[in-house]
């Protein structure tokens, strides 16, 4: 191990420039447009793994996009280390809030990445994240360091729901067999003060259209005597939410986890300074649900968001019309407890018996998933500890995260195992945002920290035994 500083200087420009190419591909699952986009990212990431030494290198077919599936075997007798990530990216839009184009990856100093940060679409979520794995494998194969199995599974659906990949997990519990899974689709507090996610938020994602009139009309002939489905869709979403941002669907909060004030007090310790954050966000001031803090807020609560609301004209210039439907996309982050079904189910439910005469209302759910919350006890954790403490310096705090990979409490109820979240992006990557980035730094340092984790996993299990 002593090797990987000095493997990382002699490789790092090819390690660079070998994720730059994968970042020029646009592989956005969203969007059919790019589906020969998506597929040729699928087997840029097999070549990939099989140059890193992955002994067999697998492109799964499934019903949407393909998974990559990459394993190296080095006595069946040892544990297995899983690693999943995703190739597929989110749209770019809204292009020109871009400072460069999103697919012409470019490497810009700030002063938070005095090393550089590479910017375009995919560098911190997911495709940086993970090949920072396929790189630490190529570590360990050459210096003869990887001390237990390893299988890779990438799929390319993570950003629209990961639906067909649940499929893949259930018919294929023995090629995925491990005993812990390694996911590195997360961030960390700062880069001097690394954290591991121990919990996720679930999701349930909805699509709402409201209609009104059989056709556009006048609205100098019709305004104030038909319903325009835009106001009414507009009443309906800020009613769900009273003047306390408490979310107003019945039955929404019944199964919410509440945590205690030891545990609230714990989560305070980390360290977080509200006026970056404001300052970072060019905002006056935070908002959301009364006596919370933002960080409880972002992690611990659920939450209801409007994703996008579209209907009548939006080009240039002026067209006086009441539109005949209208339409929003509706997020909704989930708390452990809470079934994104049956959540999904009271939103409908609401959301229909709150329009009034003279519209119609469809909800279409789209996906959604689970919140996920793993133990700090768990041998998986300490050695992730210890890898950060190694090459960071100091121990890394545990910090929930309001984000979602619906599929990650799949893992564990098909296929048993626990799933360790070791992210080395931070919050202001500006994932799922234009101008997102990756720094060099976080880049490096992944794969520098990643083979101690196996390193620390097996001295740990031994210890154990």
């Amino acid at each position: 191990m002593q090797n990987i500083k000095a493997y990382l200087n002699q490789h790092k420009e090819r390690f660079i420039n070998e994720l730059i190419q994968l970042l020029k591909m646009p592989s956005v699952s969203a969007d059919s447009a790019y589906s020969q986009d998506v597929l040729d990212t699928a087997e840029a990431f097999a070549t990939s793994l099989k140059d890193a030494g992955c002994d067999l290198v697998e492109i799964c077919e499934t019903q949407g996009y393909p998974i990559v599936y990459g394993e190296k075997i080095i006595d069946k007798n040892l544990p297995t280390v899983l690693v999943y990530g995703h190739y597929d990216v989110q749209p770019p839009d809204p292009l020109d809030l871009w400072d460069s184009p999103p697919f012409e990856p470019v490497i810009k100093k700030t002063e938070l990445h005095p090393d550089g940060a590479i910017y375009a679409r995919g560098a911190s979520d997911d495709k940086g994240q993970v090949y920072m794995h396929v790189k630490a494998l190529e570590f360990m194969v050459e210096n003869n360091a990887l001390p237990c199995n390893v299988k890779f599974m990438i799929e390319g659906e993570e950003e629209v729901g990961s639906e067909n990949l649940s499929d893949f997990v259930k018919e294929n519990h023995a090629k995925l067999e491990n005993d812990i899974i390694l996911i590195s689709d997360t961030g960390m507090i700062a880069n001097d003060i690394p954290s591991i996610t121990t919990g996720l938020r679930g999701l349930s994602y909805v699509e709402v259209e409201v209609t009104g009139p059989n056709r556009d009309l006048h609205s100098g002939l019709y305004g104030g005597a038909v319903a325009n489905p835009i106001n009414i869709l507009a009443k309906m979403i800020a009613s769900l939410h009273d003047e306390n941002n408490h979310i107003t669907i019945p039955g929404f909060y019944d199964k919410v986890d509440e945590l205690t004030m030891e545990e609230r007090n714990a989560m305070e310790k980390a360290p977080f300074n509200l006026e970056a954050y404001k300052t970072a966000l060019e905002i006056d001031d935070v908002y959301g649900e009364t006596s919370y803090t933002t960080n409880e807020r972002n992690a611990i609560r659920p939450t209801l968001d409007v994703n996008g609301i579209w209907g009548g004209y939006t080009g240039e210039g002026a067209k006086t019309v009441i539109a005949s439907k209208a339409h929003a996309k509706i997020s909704m982050r989930l708390v452990p407890h809470q079934d994104w079904h049956e959540v999904t189910q009271l939103f409908k439910t609401h959301f229909e018996n709150i329009a009034p005469a003279g519209v119609k209302v469809k909800v279409t759910p789209h996906h959604g998933g689970e919140s996920y919350v793993t133990p700090i006890d768990s041998i998986g954790y300490k050695a992730a500890s210890k890898a950060y403490e190694t090459t960071f310096g100091k121990v890394p705090v545990p910090k929930r995260n309001g984000g979602s990979i619906p599929i990650v409490p799949l893992f564990e109820k098909e296929l048993g195992s626990k799933s360790i979240l070791m992210g080395f992006g931070l919050d202001s990557n500006a994932i799922h945002s234009p101008n997102e980035h990756f720094g060099v730094w976080n880049f490096l340092k992944g794969i520098e920290t990643i083979p101690y984790f196996y390193k620390y996993y097996m001295e740990l299990l031994s210890e154990e035994i």
